[in-house]
């Protein structure tokens, strides 16, 4: 107990930190400890590809190739490292991201073995893949540990943190240094410790409560205010929370998106426009592309910002209504033999009914929302719009 209050957990557990504390520090051990295992296998494979283990191998042709392995990990980590203004948005997203490159790169390390001769690029290509991936971890820790900080522990619990990582990678070693003796299917072994690894890290990044609204847990909290009129807990809005977004999959909502990309021509958006005469900004849905987009004008504030992605929210709430009823009635004259024309190109101002009421919703609605999320402990930030999105400076040029 003295080992675990001086090295596991910060001065004054549990009182000097929050309750989701302890299930994210025991899923980060649980990670490390299979990150750690795993280690061994990945190394050994790597030193077997240079021929450590064969007598025609030189210490100095070893040597040469892990300094271009190490240097063109280095390089990766600082290109990377240049992305570092979006870890402020969705870390929790960018951290099993990380992890899952992590994983990547032990398996690109794991292939050396199969193929020795092309030891160099499949090393190279596994460092720059793994130290993106320490970028992004050492990125999003500090944010996630000042959420679990009560007072002036920060450091504290920083350092204790590391130490509970560092322990958990140590014992994950010693075990796999004993299965290695065995001479285990490196194949079988990576692949139950890297499920074990990526099960953790996700279980890990789902344990933490954070009290800003970026672009997941905002859509979770709107999407319960518009269905329920409720707005959800704290650690009710982090657990419904999406973790994984795989960059293919389609975003119904864009805030700060161009003009070009919000109209499909500009009599849609001379028909909009009025409705938006009072509002830093202006949303509508492009049918096209199946998305609604919120464009900002060059006065927009941050409450604008807010304002603006939950009025996005609730036009794409009236869209997808929208769609259900055509689909049904569709089925329905199907079934009956009958026939519907729909419009099989259909046009921003196609839908400004919809947008129309939308508004009517946004005025009465926006204030209570608003409220109801501060009661709740929900923090408003504009981490809503991304670094680089455009504004409108000026509608007239921009038609």
């Amino acid at each position: 107990m003295s080992f675990i209050r001086s090295y596991v957990v910060p001065e004054g557990f549990p009182d000097s930190v929050t309750p989701s504390y302890v299930p994210y520090m025991t899923w980060r051990a649980l990670k490390h400890f299979f990150g750690g295992a795993m280690s061994v296998f990945t190394t050994r494979a790597l030193l077997n590809s240079v021929g450590v283990s064969q007598s025609r191998a030189t210490s100095g042709a070893v040597a040469i190739n892990w300094i271009l392995k190490d240097g063109a990990g280095r390089v990766g980590k600082m290109l990377f490292a240049r992305q570092g203004k979006k870890f402020d948005y969705d870390l929790k997203q960018l951290r099993f991201s990380g992890d899952l490159m992590m994983e990547l790169g032990a398996g690109i390390e794991l292939a050396t073995a199969a193929f020795p001769q092309l030891f160099l690029p499949l090393a190279c290509m596994a460092n720059v893949v793994k130290n993106v991936a320490a970028v992004t971890s050492t990125s999003t820790r500090t944010p996630i540990y000042k959420a679990y900080a009560k007072g002036e522990n920060i450091g504290d619990v920083t350092a204790k943190g590391e130490s509970v990582g560092n322990i958990a990678d140590l014992l994950g070693t010693g075990m796999s240094i004993l299965m290695s003796k065995r001479n285990p299917s490196l194949v079988a072994s990576f692949a139950v410790l890297s499920c074990g690894y990526l099960l953790s890290s996700y279980q890990e990044v789902r344990s933490v409560v954070l009290n800003t609204l970026n672009t997941a847990r905002f859509t979770v909290a709107v999407d319960s205010f518009i269905k329920t009129g409720h707005v959800p807990s704290l650690k009710e809005g982090n657990l419904e929370e999406t973790i994984f977004n795989p960059p293919w999959r389609h975003q119904p909502v864009a805030i700060g998106s161009r003009f070009g990309e919000a109209f499909q021509e500009p009599a849609s958006f001379v028909a909009t426009r009025p409705l938006f005469e009072d509002e830093r900004y202006i949303v509508t849905y492009n049918p096209a592309k199946d998305k609604v987009y919120a464009l900002l004008k060059d006065q927009a504030k941050q409450d604008d910002i807010l304002k603006a992605a939950f009025h996005a929210h609730v036009l794409l709430h009236f869209i997808n209504a929208s769609h259900a009823n055509l689909k049904a009635r569709k089925r329905m004259n199907s079934d009956q033999g009958s026939y519907h024309y729909v419009n099989p190109n259909p046009l921003n101002m196609d839908f400004l009914a919809h947008i129309e009421e939308s508004c009517k919703i946004v005025t009465s609605s926006y204030g209570v929302f608003k409220r109801k999320a501060r009661e709740q402990g929900w923090i408003m930030s504009d981490s809503l719009l991304n670094p680089g999105r455009a504004r409108l400076c000026g509608v007239a040029p921009v038609i």
